[in-house]
Formats: C-alpha cells, structure tokens, sequence
C-alpha cells in the first residue's frame, strides 16, 4: 500500500480518522465473529449499561515501522491479558486473548498506509475497547456487550524531545486499596479528570497520586507508572495492588536488568525517600518515559539532580533502549514484536 499523503512530522497527539476498524457484538451468551467496517459510528440505546454506569474498559498499544521495513506491535498479548483482567472485574465478557491479537492485526493490516514511516516519530496508536450495549436501568451488568479496535497515527508525545516535566503531589486519591485501581477501567480516567485539570489550572504537568490508606506511598499519576532511579543507579517501581500493571514499565524494568545490567527493585515506595532519588521517570504508552525534574509538595519542592534541561542519564539509556527494540535497532527478547505480514 502507498502511504497517505499525511504530514507525518507534523502529527499531533489526537485523533485521525483511519478507514477500518474491528467491531464484534457480545449477545445471547456469545461473541459473534466480528468483523472490519468503514463505520465509524457507534449506535446504542439512550439506556446502555456503558452511559448508565461506565461499564467499560480499554487498552492502548502502537504498531511501528521497523528500521528494516516491519510492521511490528508491541507485546499485544499483554495488552489481551490486561484486558481479560479488566472485564472480569467489571463483570464484562472475556473477548478471548486470542482473538484479541488477531483482531489488533486485521485492523492494523486494514489501515497499513497509515502506519508512519520509520524515522518519522509518530506511530500508529490502536485502540481497543469493550462497553455493555444493552438497556440497563437498575444496577446490574449489562447483557449485551461491543468490542471495537480503532487505530489513529499520532505524532511523538513531545516535540522537540522530553523536556522534564513538573508535577504535585494531589490531594484526590486516585483509587481505594481494593478498588478498580488496578485495571483499566474508563471510571478510572473519568474520576482523574478533575484532579489533572486542576494540576495544570495550577501551573504543574501531572500529579503524583499517594496511596489512599495512609498518604504515606506513592501510586502512580493518572495515567502513568512512576519509575525512580536511586544514586547508585538501582531503577525502583512503586509495588502496590491498586496501580495499573504497565506493559511499558515492565518492558523497562527487563531492559534495565537484561540490557543495561541495572539491579531493579519494584517495592513499596515511601514518599519521605523520594527526596534522596537521583532521577524520576512517568511511563506509559503514549511517551514512553516522560522525565520529571520537580516535584511540588504543598509548596514545598523536591528536585532531583537530573535537573530541568533533559533526562538523567540512566532515565535516558532507559528510553533509548527500548525505543530502539520498538524501532528494531536493538534486538527484541523472544515474543515481544508482533509482526504484521
């Protein structure tokens, strides 16, 4: 397929529209086989469970233009699991984990001229998506469930490189100890929504949310895992049962001990020792690592050496190594790029 004549380093972080998209409908106790539509649409009852009571979740992953020409994803059979754990809490249907991968690639496959060139910065981001379709007005799950994969080509997060950023420690928990924190759930985003546009009414990038139970631990913000870096170069994820198990933390936590040869931990963090870390990272799907350089805590700051003009240095061998596995610069470990063919 020839590329679209789009102006791929001028691509913003947002929505465009591609050609195809996956739908499959979840009725009388089964999926249907789904199938790939031109309609962008949804049509659903003023009285769906998903309008009524947010029954719904979500996953986000990229598909990428190799050095050498691939099209590959990455780790989407993380992303299924992720999902199956979503809608099981939320009282959804499982969309089988295979079937999951398979339909991420027919969608992929259906929009492969809007995959960015290599070198370009942007990638195609995809989106999978599950909602009850059927009238619910009492409090109950749904019947009748859609699963839906978009994909819209995003520029990178930052233009012109990762400046660090500045945050604040929030005073809104952003989920309880045995709450939904732990999957993705729309409801998760929707509660965070306040508490983002606050921060940035306030002047600061993100905030930092703190464990619900005893504001003493950090979480993680409202869309992203925190990574630190101790003074001796040790990489430290907070550990907690209410933050979301990010597929990019992960990969970075393995190409900090299998590629840079890094001791890592992932372990309660307690905020009183963010104050002695060397480097503080955000990571997620959309920017990888995004560098924090302050911390604001009431007024009072917390700065880490790493500093306001670029990434610390291990933030940066972080980022460089697993972009560059994305990229197919670096060789990926076995099963994490999903090749489309």
């Amino acid at each position: 397929m020839d590329k679209k004549n789009i102006d791929w380093s001028n691509l913003g972080f947002g929505y465009v529209q591609t050609e195809k998209r996956f739908v499959s409908n979840f009725k009388d106790g089964k999926w249907d086989d789904g199938q790939l539509t031109d309609d962008a649409t949804v049509v659903i009852s003023e009285c769906a469970g998903v309008l009524q009571y947010a029954q719904t979740c979500f996953e986000g992953m990229k598909a990428y233009t190799t050095e050498d020409g691939r099209v590959v994803i990455f780790r989407p059979d993380l992303n299924a699991k992720r999902m199956e754990d979503s809608a099981k809490r939320l009282e959804m249907p499982v969309f089988p984990q295979d079937r999951f991968v398979k339909a991420i690639e027919e969608t992929v496959k259906a929009n492969l001229d809007y995959v960015p060139p290599y070198g370009s910065g942007a990638t195609l981001y995809i989106r999978p998506y599950m909602f009850g379709s059927s009238s619910v007005i009492g409090v109950k799950p749904a019947e009748e469930y859609q699963f839906r994969v978009f994909t819209t080509p995003v520029g990178p997060y930052f233009k012109g490189g990762a400046k660090p950023i500045t945050i604040k420690v929030s005073d809104f928990d952003r989920a309880a100890p045995h709450g939904t924190g732990h999957i993705k759930a729309g409801l998760n985003y929707a509660m965070s929504l306040h508490a983002i546009v606050t921060a940035h009414a306030e002047g600061f990038d993100e905030n930092m949310y703190l464990d619900a139970a005893t504001r003493t631990k950090v979480e993680e913000t409202g869309g992203a895992n925190f990574i630190f870096v101790t003074k001796d170069n040790t990489v430290v994820t907070p550990k907690s049962n209410s933050i979301l198990p990010s597929i990019t933390r992960r990969s970075l936590m393995y190409v900090a001990e299998h590629y840079l040869g890094l001791k890592v931990e992932e372990r309660e963090v307690y905020f009183d020792e963010v104050k002695d870390f060397a480097e503080c990272g955000l990571c997620g799907t959309a920017a990888v690592i995004s560098p924090v350089g302050k911390i604001n805590d009431h007024g009072k700051e917390i700065c880490f050496p790493s500093g306001m003009e670029e990434m610390g240095p291990i933030t940066k061998k972080l980022y460089d190594t697993l972009t560059g596995i994305q990229m197919g610069r670096i060789e990926a470990p076995e099963g994490w790029l999903y090749e489309i063919k």
